[in-house]
């Protein structure tokens, strides 16, 4: 069959559906979405039911890096600048000592029982070194997947800041095997290199985008995201040709974005949040793709080994050492120390030897997709039940239906109130314009059913209503008491009010029906 160009479209969204699909049903199933995305690549691949012919390392390395570089811009952006200060020297801690110490002990497992010679063996521990941002964002915003305190925003601070170590690394050890007068400690230099104009680049480039986007003033709100996208390949291209990290620098280019104030900042959070889950399935769908899976029958044996001192021997004790000027339970480092989630990072990275033509890359990169395969069936599908074990589950918190439609400004007193109203309050059968709200207080949004609104004075408050109100702190207690608790049991406590608590900096409103 002549591949045409409607064939190549149909075959594209084919997997694109079928990604989507099974996505779904990944969650209920304990299976990480990037195991999905993956086995979806191979089976549509040479030698799989798809039969399609994609054997280009190189191509597969550009898809990753621009896709990464979307992915980690997306958790930037979705990342509350409060909740990572308290773990940020720790993280960074953990994104370099630890990435070093996990790449020399399994190097050294590498060389001593897989029996790959010392620089190979090493450049195999740096491949896989980091833990992957994609990956680790996935599993933890889940919603069974909750953590208690700062381990979510630590784990992920971690995971959106390691991979330059990992990548300087990788390359490093590739230019001291294919140049052996190269020394391994020219590597310190360019990473401090890196780092410093990574970080610069980023914060610099997140405030010009900030500064851009509220002051360009587009005739079309559709040429926002357009204008992000742009942004976001500006940041890590610029930063990268004057010799900084891109990666950590799209990183905190998000994180200065998602902590100001901007134009639309809702509409771009969520659009960005649909560009990830897009570059998620298409760098795991072309690294799928990139696979043979009959060569991986080679890698099994090693590859297994290699899994599980990952998992439970280099990961634990980098882990361990990296966080001892610090005091944290030894729960949350047990559990630190199993969310070693690794994805699409190492498989990218594992693909720098075969474009280099470094000796034994074809078996590093097969060992590699074998360790990232049992660590996404080990580790993805763990983590909660860890989490339970170890005590740090953090209860599931009711979904807010009404407060993300829409965000406060943080400089100000503004609180958001979504409140359920019960059975026995006294407002049942009131119309707004009779409940006697404090002065400060409006209901913003109204949903009755599946039917969401902007109430009116003769709209009739009934049980089980949702509304959205816009007060102030101090007002917040009195607002709850008047809307909620029955009159002549004032004494009794009140069910609980969801206030707002994770509202993006921001002030914009968002789009809603017209008054009833």
């Amino acid at each position: 069959m002549v591949l045409t160009l409607e064939l190549l479209l149909l075959g594209i969204a084919l997997l694109f559906l079928i990604s989507i699909l099974a996505n779904k049903f990944s969650e209920r199933l304990g299976v990480p979405a990037l195991l999905i995305f993956l086995v979806v690549g191979m089976l549509a691949g040479s030698e799989g039911p798809g039969g399609i012919p994609f054997d280009d390392p190189a191509v597969a390395q550009i898809i990753g890096v621009v896709a990464l570089a979307y992915i980690l811009f997306s958790g930037g952006l979705d990342t509350r600048w409060e909740q990572i200060q308290p773990v940020l020297w720790p993280g960074i801690a953990l994104s370099t000592v630890g990435v070093v110490l996990t790449a020399a002990l399994l190097g050294a497992f590498a060389v001593l029982v897989l029996g790959f010679p010392p620089l190979v063996g090493l450049l195999l521990g740096a491949v896989v070194s980091s833990t992957d941002a994609a990956a680790v964002f996935s599993v933890l915003r889940m919603a069974r997947a909750r953590l208690q305190g700062n381990l979510r925003p630590f784990l992920e601070l971690e995971s959106g800041s390691n991979d330059p170590m990992a990548v300087l690394l990788t390359t490093g050890i590739i230019g001291v095997i294919l140049v052996p007068e190269t020394s391994l400690l020219a590597i310190v230099p360019m990473f401090v290199q890196q780092m410093a104009v990574g970080g610069l680049f980023g914060y610099g480039m997140g405030r010009f985008i900030v500064w851009l986007i509220n002051r360009l003033k587009l005739e079309s709100e559709g040429l926002y995201p357009v204008l992000c996208l742009t942004m976001v390949l500006l940041t890590y291209g610029l930063t990268a040709t004057v010799g900084g990290n891109g990666f950590i620098a799209v990183y905190i280019a998000g994180l200065v974005m998602g902590n100001s104030i901007v134009l639309h900042k809702k509409s771009l959070i969520r659009f960005h949040d649909g560009v990830a889950w897009l570059m998620q399935i298409v760098m795991f769908l072309a690294l799928g793709l990139l696979v043979f899976p009959s060569e991986l029958v080679a890698a099994v044996v090693p590859g297994l080994l290699a899994a599980l001192f990952l998992i439970l021997i280099a990961r634990p004790v980098a882990v361990l050492i990296t966080l001892l000027p610090w005091k944290m339970p030894m729960n949350e480092k047990a559990l630190v120390s199993w969310v070693g989630l690794r994805g699409a990072v190492p498989i990218i990275l594992a693909t720098y030897p075969l474009v280099a033509g470094v000796p034994n890359a074809e078996a590093i990169f097969n060992i590699v997709f074998f360790i990232v395969l049992v660590s996404a069936l080990v580790h993805g599908t763990s983590i909660p039940s860890v989490a339970r074990w170890l005590g740090l589950a953090a209860p599931i918190e009711e979904t807010r239906k009404l407060s993300r439609e829409f965000e406060v400004d943080p400089d100000t007193s503004s609180e958001l109130l979504e409140i359920v109203i019960p059975p026995d309050a006294p407002v049942v059968g009131k119309q707004v314009v009779d409940l006697g709200l404090p002065k400060g207080a409006l209901i913003i949004l109204m949903q009755k059913g599946d039917e969401r609104f902007v109430p009116g004075g003769s709209t009739v408050i009934e049980a089980e209503d949702t509304l959205l109100l816009l007060t102030t702190e101090d007002l917040a207690e009195a607002v709850r008491i008047k809307l909620v608790c029955p009159e002549k049991r004032s004494d009794m406590p009140c069910p609980v009010v969801l206030p707002e608590q994770d509202c993006p900096a921001d002030a914009t409103g968002s789009d809603l029906p017209s008054q009833r």
